[in-house]
């Protein structure tokens, strides 16, 4: 009933749209902008790098589509490093400018703390990779993820943590990061909870004399499986500086390990290491062209690119849908429907949280992750 009131207006509008077009006098629509809002310094630049690459591959894509609901896709894109004020910073930015569509943040803590700038003026958010549970569980209807949570994928590092090294002393190390020490903690209870205890469970600051240190001390109490949940750059040169000194354990990261950073820095050393992350969206049928267009150009859409690419996507089939570029529209549109996603057919829960597979296991083997068995 409802498309059947709408259509006889669209038509409407198409016949005085023709005849203006006829006058030389053809209606303009105003740009999009849509904010863009990404670590370009600091830590978690190659990650960031990623989100942006994916996002700018998608707005073209767009754009010679027609853009969304007909307005052309112009990107706001700001630099939050990862830091919780300079997160703040970038979403009043965003705020004052009267931008209403937002594709970030991606580090978790900064999304957060950006998320109640956002909810507070009805912005819609979409994240390519903050996994905190926290950032969905508080209930606000305008933010989104089309990546994982990190409780989910503490319970399948802590499943295979057990299944595979029950018998072996396992060391839980965090570098005092937020993503890091949540991790570390939320893995270390569900291990505790399914029957098997750490060996050891270490916090320390990162730096080349840390890392040897630590690296000695894992060696000496006997570890034999090292989870760590730190940045690319952090854990590989933390997996290289242990090889170095003769300290070889089976190491296990997270998805902040996605990056061909992680083996550039760790070398040799990086082969075996395990890894959890999303399922890779390169080997979905859905992405292939997007996989393609990448690799002519020269790129492995690899970590969070596809995702990047699915964040922007996933607005813009919403606003499509809803014939509209009303925050509040795409918002209860991205709760109400599905769409075909490069990551597949996929919709948003209640709280926000995507559809789609979540995490599976990775190994790490002569510069690239594959999965493991």
């Amino acid at each position: 009933m409802r498309i059947g009131r709408i259509g006889p207006l669209i038509r409407l509008a198409g016949c005085l749209a023709g005849a203006l077009s006829l006058l030389g006098a053809a209606p303009a629509r105003a740009d999009l902008v849509i904010g863009v809002a990404v670590p370009r310094s600091g830590a978690y630049v190659a990650v960031g790098e990623q989100v942006l690459r994916g996002v700018e591959a998608a707005a073209r894509d767009i754009n010679g589509r027609g853009g969304i609901n007909g307005q052309t896709v112009v990107l706001d894109v700001q630099d939050d490093a990862c830091d919780s004020n300079k997160a703040v910073a970038v979403a009043n930015h965003y705020a004052n400018s009267n931008v209403q569509l937002v594709v970030g943040h991606v580090c978790s803590n900064a999304s957060l703390a950006a998320s109640e700038i956002y909810a507070a003026n009805g912005t819609v958010m979409i994240t390519a990779a903050s996994v905190a549970a926290k950032l969905t569980d508080r209930g606000f209807p305008n933010v989104f993820r089309v990546c994982g949570r990190d409780d989910d994928q503490a319970k399948l590092s802590a499943t295979i943590l057990a299944e595979r090294f029950r018998d072996r002393k396992i060391a839980i190390l965090n570098d005092l990061s937020p993503a890091s020490r949540n991790l570390a903690a939320a893995t270390k209870e569900n291990l505790n909870r399914i029957g098997t205890n750490e060996a050891l469970s270490v916090a320390f600051a990162a730096s080349d004399a840390d890392d040897a240190a630590l690296a000695d001390r894992l060696k000496e109490a006997g570890i034999q499986v090292a989870y760590y949940g730190g940045d690319a750059k952090e854990m590989g040169r933390l997996v290289r500086i242990s090889a170095e000194r003769g300290f070889r354990p089976q190491w296990f990261g997270t998805s902040a390990i996605a990056t061909q950073e992680f083996a550039t820095i760790a070398g040799p050393a990086s082969n075996g290491v395990l890894m959890t992350f999303y399922l890779d969206p390169r080997r979905k049928p859905e992405a292939a062209a997007v996989v393609q267009a990448f690799k002519a150009e020269g790129v492995e859409p690899e970590g969070s690119t596809i995702y990047g690419y699915a964040a922007l996507q996933a607005l813009a089939e919403a606003g499509n849908f809803a014939r509209s570029t009303d925050s509040r529209r795409i918002a209860e549109t991205l709760h109400a429907e599905r769409f075909a996603l490069v990551l597949g057919p996929v919709g948003f829960d209640a709280k926000g949280d995507v559809t789609a597979q979540g995490y599976v296991l990775y190994v790490w083997k002569d510069g690239a992750f594959t999965y493991a068995n």
